[in-house]
Order: structure tokens, then sequence, then C-alpha cells
């Protein structure tokens, strides 16, 4: 019998800080928790978020952006918005889901706010570093965080 925590990472898009904190999950913590993630929306694995993720060690390229609607018949004993308009919009998950937020920037708008400043590809990647290296940080305090 499996007694590890199911904990599901969900924002806007299933893009990029809920992949990113799935994958820390899977690496870091497979023996404790069976990690998930999705979004309320789908806009598509965001390529940066693999490059960066690549950089330390974690391939998520295999990771694909997931519906909230297909986790319905999934036994979630926690879900984790990563994001606002995640946490805003979370649905109602049933029996003893507990729901926390625990936002973290924004990495796509960042860069993005960076670009039409004229800032270089490296220094746009350091956005999706440092969520990255916080998200990280964040996954080393599961699942104790958690209870």
């Amino acid at each position: 019998m499996d007694n590890k925590m199911n904990v599901l990472f969900l924002c806007t898009g299933n893009s990029c800080r809920s992949q990113m904190a799935e994958g820390w999950a899977h690496h870091l913590k497979s023996d404790l928790i069976n990690a998930y993630s999705a979004g309320i929306e789908i806009h598509g694995l965001n390529p940066n978020a693999v490059k960066v993720m690549a950089e330390s060690g974690v391939d998520i390229s295999g990771h694909k952006s997931k519906h909230i609607n297909e986790f319905e018949g999934v036994a979630l004993d926690v879900v984790v918005t990563v994001c606002g308009h995640a946490n805003e919009t979370c649905p109602y998950f049933p029996g003893n889901c507990k729901v926390t937020h625990v936002g973290f920037d924004d990495p796509p708008k960042m860069a993005k706010e960076l670009a039409e400043k004229g800032a270089s590809e490296e220094e746009q990647l350091d956005c999706y570093r440092r969520v990255r290296d916080e998200i990280k940080a964040y996954i080393e305090l599961l699942p104790e965080s958690l209870k």
C-alpha cells in the first residue's frame, strides 16, 4: 500500500511554476510524495522552464500541460496553488483535501518585462533560475510543512 502523500501543484496554465514544483518533488521527495501538476487552463510546457530545470539535473521535458479536470478521480491530500490567479480561482476539492497557497513570481512575465527593456536572453533566464531555486527550497521542506 502506498502511504505517500498525493500533492497537486496548481497554477494558471501548468506551463512553468507548477511544472517545476512537480519536477522538484519527483526529484527530491519521490519516496514521500506522489506529485502532480495541473492548471486552471492549459498553456503548454514552457521551454525555458525545461531548460533551467535541466541545468539543475531535473528533466521535465516529458511533462505535458494538464487541466485540473484530469484529476477529478485522484484522492488528493493537498493542493498547493503556486500563483495568485490559481489561488483565487481554485476549485473545490472534496474529502479531506487541504488547499494551501505558496505564491511564486511569474518567470515568463518577468522575462518579458526585461526583454522589453533590452535584457539579454541570459538575464531573462535568470528570472526562471531564481524562481526554480525558490521552488526547490520550498519542496525541500515537504511534506512536513504541509501537515
